[in-house]
């Protein structure tokens, strides 16, 4: 006998098998049954707690699958790349292009007049019959050139050196404290910290040895000797920029001054005397100068006059004044068996770059 479902002639062959075909196209598979919110009770709870015939389940606990475990751990490691090469490599220039801070060279050569140095009460009138009559005064005598990039600086970077070079050359060569030697602070504060140790050196224990003169790094007299009779210093030169590796700029000064002086404590109507001097510079700016507006100072040719070759022109120059003679003498002697020592030099000073009165 067929059961209380079947057909009465049975089940057709072939054909479908109860009524499961009817589900056939659902299937609840493990994972499905495990993560459904409901929960259907057992007849034995329902019969001794009386409980309702379902009951919501707890919220599965699931930690991170293994494809955000990973993408994660990606994203960490890039975020520590970029933090390690940002301060490995901060303008992502090649560690080997970056120079270290190199000592100050510097050469100061006296020029000792022929004969009495001229002078008279008007400097307004030596600088007129002097080579310096068309030179112009003060820092207007330091034009900037065309600011042009270069091929790893921009305009802006190319201007902060030239603007930096500007500046060390007022602060070292015209500042009136700078020149009576009570002040050297406005030029140090532009210095590499890189150099200041030499500068401070040479500035406490000068020395004509080519490394710690002050004269090298700045302008300044005697004032015990000589002091400024007329604050408007003339002045011509030019600079020029070059770029001498992808991580560093160098500049070049070459600029005359020319000053007019008088005796220390000279009462009025004292006869005002030139003083020249010659400064060839060069300058060295990395990135983090032209950042800090700061510059490394590299070579230093000095040529100043009058002068007398006997006398020492490390610390402090010496100005020979209107109607005095060089001394007797040469230079100190050079020792070619002493290292580390820097050559005596002197030169004499040329007829045609004394005023003519």
């Amino acid at each position: 006998m067929g059961g209380p479902g079947d057909p009465p002639e049975g089940t057709p062959e072939g054909g479908p098998v109860g009524g499961e075909d009817e589900y056939r196209s659902v299937v609840f598979d493990e994972s499905f049954v495990r993560a459904a919110r409901l929960q259907e009770s057992s007849a034995r709870e329902r019969m001794s707690d009386h409980a309702p015939a379902v009951r919501r389940r707890p919220p599965l606990r699931r930690g991170l699958t293994r494809q955000a475990l990973i993408l994660v751990v990606l994203i960490l490691v890039a975020f520590g790349t970029a933090i390690y090469m940002g301060v490995r490599h901060p303008y992502g220039t090649d560690e080997a292009a970056q120079q270290p801070v190199e000592p100050l060279r510097m050469t100061v050569v006296p020029l000792s007049p022929q004969g009495a140095v001229p002078g008279t009460t008007d400097a307004e009138t030596l600088f007129a019959h002097s080579p310096a009559a068309h030179y112009e005064v003060g820092a207007e005598g330091i034009p900037l050139p065309a600011a042009r990039s270069t091929a790893h600086f921009s305009d802006s970077q190319v201007v902060t050196a030239l603007t930096t070079v500007k500046d060390y050359l007022v602060r070292s060569s015209l500042y009136p404290e700078v020149l009576d030697s009570s002040e050297v602070r406005p030029a140090r504060a532009l210095l590499d910290p890189g150099q200041l140790d030499q500068f401070d050196q040479s500035v406490d224990h000068p020395a004509a040895d080519g490394r710690h003169a002050p004269t090298g790094w700045l302008v300044r007299f005697d004032p015990a000797r000589a002091e400024l009779a007329d604050p408007r210093i003339r002045v011509q030169g030019s600079l020029q920029v070059t770029e001498t590796d992808p991580a560093t700029l160098e500049v070049t000064a070459d600029h005359t001054f020319v000053y007019a002086l008088r005796p220390a404590d000279a009462p009025v109507g004292a006869e005002v005397s030139l003083f020249t001097v010659r400064r060839e510079l060069t300058f060295r700016f990395d990135r983090d100068d032209l950042r800090l507006h700061q510059t490394q100072l590299l070579v230093s040719y000095v040529q100043a006059g009058p002068l007398s070759c006997a006398e020492e022109s490390a610390d402090h120059l010496q100005p020979l004044l209107a109607g005095q003679t060089a001394k007797a003498g040469g230079p100190a002697g050079t020792n070619p068996f002493a290292t580390g020592s820097a050559t005596a030099l002197c030169g004499t000073l040329a007829a045609a770059a004394e005023p003519k009165v």
